[in-house]
């Protein structure tokens, strides 16, 4: 989710300033209606799967789940869970995953006008350098708030994640005001292709060495700055991506295979997946 995040926060600003720099506006009735016909029906059909299995039969995962669907319908669960210190197994389970696609909206609602405000009344420096100071609040924000007993909040507070979301609008930002003829670009793409498979090594070992969701990976450096470092490391990635088509990376990901899947199953695989593991485990399935 942290390398999803400052994906999410690239793609939708590079929308919105394309918008911006073509008309002059950003239609934010428009932008809101698209985001909500992507993310929300599929969403809601899950909910309302859920909710039915949980007034029509008796399984373990899914008593009392109508609750559970209704915070999901509203995009709050990981407000929730943010006010909530307990396991995924009380009233949002068995859709406690969903605390994401909560971020996700709520940062969708806010940015946009957050950004409409900055390109306005800013020069293109100036929104990069504001952007980049909103980047380090909620790291410090982190570092206030951090206790062993604070972790849910830190982990699901959309406050808390705003900078993964933030580091990934920098790179959509500064691609932006850059011409296909500017001297910068081609050293921006000379260091993206550079750092990008150092980017990706590290990514690979957080995800392998480092604890984070059990109590044992609930320490400071991970949540506090460690959240920052795996926007950072993405960042790289995405804008290696980006600006050099031609790389290993880029090849791969444009394998049709991967490009079906992430256009036509990944939402919906992340929507089921852990509701499906839930039922398959309290029913007595085992697995490694």
């Amino acid at each position: 989710m942290d390398v999803f995040f400052t994906i999410s926060g690239f793609v939708i600003t590079r929308l919105l300033v394309t918008e911006y720099a073509r008309t002059g506006r950003i239609g934010l009735w428009s932008f809101y209606r698209r985001c909500w016909l992507r993310l929300m029906p599929a969403l809601l059909v899950m909910c309302a799967v859920t909710a039915v299995l949980s007034v029509t039969f008796a399984l373990p995962p899914f008593q009392e789940a109508w609750v559970a669907a209704v915070l999901a319908a509203g995009s709050v669960v990981n407000l929730v869970r943010a006010g909530n210190a307990g396991t995924y197994s009380d009233l949002t389970a068995p859709l406690s995953h969903t605390w994401s696609l909560g971020v996700e909206e709520q940062f969708y609602l806010a940015w946009p006008l957050l950004l409409l405000v900055l390109l306005r009344h800013a020069r293109p420096r100036a929104v990069l350098g504001r952007v980049a100071v909103l980047c380090v609040l909620p790291v410090l924000w982190r570092t206030v708030l951090w206790d062993p007993s604070a972790a849910h909040r830190v982990y699901n507070g959309p406050d808390t994640r705003a900078d993964q979301l933030l580091v990934g609008a920098l790179p959509a930002l500064v691609l932006a005001r850059l011409r296909a003829d500017d001297p910068r670009l081609a050293l921006l793409r000379r260091w993206a292709g550079r750092l990008c498979c150092p980017a990706l090594v590290l990514m690979g070992l957080i995800a392998c060495q480092i604890p984070i969701t059990e109590v044992s990976g609930w320490n400071p450096v991970w949540y506090t700055v460690g959240f920052l470092a795996a926007a950072l490391l993405t960042a790289c990635v995405v804008a290696a991506l980006d600006l050099c088509p031609d790389t290993w990376p880029s090849r791969l990901l444009s394998l049709s295979a991967p490009v079906w899947i992430g256009r036509n199953l990944s939402y919906g695989m992340y929507l089921w997946y852990y509701p499906v593991i839930r039922l398959l485990h309290d029913l007595g399935a085992r697995a490694p």
